[in-house]
């Protein structure tokens, strides 16, 4: 999201509500947003950690939601929902189920 300050408070005000229909509507799972303030390390096998993500990675910043949707079609709706609300872009990615989870 790249808002001005004065067009910020809206926007969160918006995406809020489309996530409370989400919830409703009983498809939200989770949604939530980077901290920005702590920055990414990473962890290895052993244990160690290493100050940064991915070197190949670009940053990840802002949010995310996680809806459990019956197709495709209905995650396109709900993302371009979020990205009017937003006045952004967003990914959409697939999670694949695992029933040991």
């Amino acid at each position: 999201m790249k808002l001005a300050d004065s067009e910020r408070e809206a926007a969160g005000r918006v995406a809020r509500g489309v996530i409370r229909e989400a919830r409703e509507a009983g498809v939200y799972v989770f949604a939530g947003g980077i901290d920005e303030s702590q920055p990414p390390f990473l962890v290895s096998a052993d244990g160690t950690t290493t100050a940064g993500g991915y070197p190949w990675a670009a940053p990840l910043t802002g949010g995310f939601a996680v809806f459990e949707l019956p197709s495709r079609g209905d995650a396109v709706v709900w993302a371009a929902r979020i990205a009017k609300a937003c006045r952004c872009d967003q990914e959409l990615r697939v999670f694949g189920f695992d029933p040991e989870s």
